[in-house]
């Protein structure tokens, strides 16, 4: 088989398509030769406090960015509460939820996809309005 020549254009374009997209990983093919793209979910950087500070209470420093029950988009799109105009939200503040239960749809690239709940628990916070476009990583409701 002839060396694998890399196309550092069709690199980039796939790059910049999974940033517009929200994707962490994309996968191309041609014959038998395959370019698969992926990037490392990045951590968030640690928060350095100075040792004369007053001690902050741990409920003070919970944002729902890093909350433990936050839902966050997969994907960049526009944020839907229910299946279409006039239907009934899947979920509303208080609400019950089991694992699998669909708890919105996020439109991307004319593609509706459900957002799924990944633990089960009660809906605190709604953090995002039907209609709403969403960035990937964006917290979006609160289950706890």
């Amino acid at each position: 088989m002839p060396p694998f020549d890399i196309d550092p254009d069709a690199i980039r374009k796939l790059a910049e398509l999974m940033t517009e997209t929200g994707l962490s990983e994309i996968e191309m093919a041609e014959g038998d030769r395959r370019v698969r793209v992926s990037r490392a979910m990045a951590a968030s950087a640690p928060v350095h406090v100075a040792a004369a500070a007053a001690p902050v209470p741990a409920a003070a420093i919970v944002s729902p960015a890093n909350h433990p029950g936050a839902v966050i988009s997969p994907m960049v799109g526009t944020a839907y509460l229910q299946a279409e105009p006039g239907a009934p939200p899947f979920i509303s503040v208080g609400s019950p939820v089991k694992v699998g239960d669909t708890l919105l749809i996020i439109e991307a690239m004319k593609v509706m996809n459900p957002i799924k709940a990944s633990k089960g628990g009660t809906v605190t916070q709604i953090l995002v309005a039907d209609g709403q476009p969403v960035e990937y990583g964006e917290p979006m409701m609160i289950v706890e």
